[in-house]
């Protein structure tokens, strides 16, 4: 994994070492706190040590390619997770559509503005993750894609934020507010850590709530589902790490096991996604819009968090 800085990467890690070990695989586990050299130093490290087949969540996925074809070379198949890389032979990819999550957030916006002005108009913000980062980047283009067919909106701010930072995110949001006045109705973010980030920023003004300013993210992170619940923060998208995870390690052992065989004979294909390199056979996982009025109905009931959890009681 590229880091486990978000609290939902325990979740990832969890649900992957249960499944392949179910599989009778043998995992080597490292993570690169969003470093790009501490990732190659560990991918280099598997390969000395023997590894099969491993699953990559790239750190930068403009660069991350040359990993996968020294890969190649030793016989080692990759598959990619979370965000695809570019420019890399990778033999299969996991994910979520990202895409969706963020025209699933600025559609919400729009149901928002709505019930607010009457209208879709206002200033919206737009809080990406790690610059150049292909997820951060399909995910936007979600948001963009709303933004352009409602003309009404002004998009005052797209931000970029090296290693998904939080801080970062908080320091943008204290910039922006004191530049407009206050004068924002939406901010947009590529994960949950982010909206925490804007919100902490928009609590120092007295304006933490999903009455006053809307604010979305993306992982479903304890703490921001506990906002939704307390109306600080408006919707959230809940990515269903597990079946994420499992499909990971599944498609892993399957590409281990028969390394002979062809990817796409392996495994059920949603798509296929050229990623510069090759055409990428891919799974796709769902995501789902967490609000305050869905919320029990779907992270609770499904068992992602329980009441207390969230709630407190």
């Amino acid at each position: 994994l590229k880091t486990m800085q978000e609290e939902r990467y325990q979740r990832d890690k969890a649900a992957f070492l249960a499944k392949a070990k179910a599989l009778g695989a043998e995992v080597i586990f490292d993570s690169a706190n969003n470093d790009e050299q501490t990732q190659l130093a560990a991918f280099e490290n598997m390969l000395s040590r023997g590894a099969q087949a491993i699953v990559l969540q790239p750190v930068n996925t403009g660069t991350a390619g040359s990993m996968v074809t020294s890969a190649r070379k030793s016989g080692v198949k990759v598959i990619g997770y979370d965000a695809m890389l570019v420019n890399g032979p990778l033999d299969a990819m996991v994910m979520q559509d990202s895409w969706a999550v963020g025209k699933l957030q600025a559609e919400a916006m729009v149901a928002w503005l709505k019930a607010k002005y009457g209208a879709v108009k206002g200033n919206v913000v737009l809080i990406r993750g790690q610059p150049g980062d292909s997820n951060a980047n399909t995910m936007s283009s979600g948001v963009l894609e709303v933004l352009k067919a409602n003309p009404e909106l002004k998009l005052v701010a797209d931000q970029s934020h090296e290693g998904w930072s939080p801080d970062k995110a908080m320091a943008t949001t204290e910039n922006l507010l004191t530049k407009s006045g206050n004068k924002i109705d939406a901010v947009i973010c590529n994960n949950s850590g982010m909206a925490r980030g804007v919100i902490a920023a928009l609590d120092g003004q007295g304006l933490a709530s999903a009455e006053k300013i809307f604010v979305a993210g993306s992982d479903a992170d304890l703490v921001n589902i506990q906002y939704v619940a307390q109306g600080k923060q408006a919707v959230d998208i809940w990515k269903k790490i597990d079946p994420l995870a499992e499909s990971a390690a599944d498609i892993a052992v399957k590409l281990a096991t028969n390394p002979d065989k062809e990817a796409k004979s392996l495994f059920k294909v949603d798509r296929t996604i050229n990623n510069g390199a090759v055409d990428v056979p891919t799974l796709v996982t769902e995501v789902v819009l967490v609000d305050k009025d869905n919320l029990d109905q779907t992270i609770i009931a499904e068992g992602f968090y329980t009441h207390k959890q969230v709630y407190g009681k």
